[in-house]
């Protein structure tokens, strides 16, 4: 007898995975820029590229790459505890783009090419925005906070890019429920045809 896995089976399964991804290409890529670049000013993170797809995928769970991503980062960089409430707390920001993805809302990054991109870029936006402000909270002076943004452009183009690649994989940029129901359907439509094929 085939088993079948339950939606919440699913749904554990498909965020460990981007979890799992995220946390080796997080690490890799930090040690990698602290040792090899030290002196350079600019930063590479897949927390908001991770994160703006499982958001598309799974809503409010994009908190769990948000926060882990953060973790990751600032453990491999030899952070302080500030540091990891700038971090953990300013990338939920994010999680506010969730509301343009409510009630399938999440189609028109299908439809418009122009559309996907931004959404990729204004979730790192909101991360770095976060962060500046949880930094100028913590006593951090206005350049300070301006500086989440610059250091940390290359990880708002990752971002851009990411989506816009994802968005063209079937089933990648979509909400799941929906995906699921999708596949289902063309399944028995498939199963249905097959059935009325004429003996030869």
């Amino acid at each position: 007898m085939k088993h079948q896995i339950t939606f919440r089976q699913y749904r554990a399964m498909d965020l460990a995975a981007f979890t799992v991804l995220l946390c080796i290409g997080e690490t890799l890529i930090t040690l990698g820029a602290t040792l090899w670049f030290p002196g350079e000013p600019w930063v590479l993170s897949l927390t908001p590229a991770i994160t703006a797809i499982v958001m598309v995928r799974w809503g409010a769970f994009a908190a769990i790459p948000a926060l882990v991503g953060a973790a990751v980062f600032c453990l491999a960089s030899g952070a302080t505890l500030s540091q990891y409430v700038c971090y953990c707390v300013g990338n939920l920001a994010a999680l506010a783009l969730t509301q343009f993805l409510y009630r399938q809302g999440w189609k028109r990054l299908h439809e418009q090419v122009i559309l996907a991109l931004v959404y990729g870029v204004m979730t790192a936006l909101l991360m770095q925005a976060g962060r500046a402000l949880m930094a100028i909270i913590q006593g951090a002076n206005l350049g300070d906070g301006l500086r989440f943004f610059t250091t940390d452009s290359l990880s708002t183009l990752f971002s851009a890019l990411l989506v816009w690649i994802m968005r063209r994989q079937d089933g990648m940029l979509e909400e799941q429920k929906h995906y699921l129901k999708r596949i289902a359907e063309e399944q028995e439509k498939e199963k249905q045809q097959r059935g009325y094929e004429p003996l030869q």
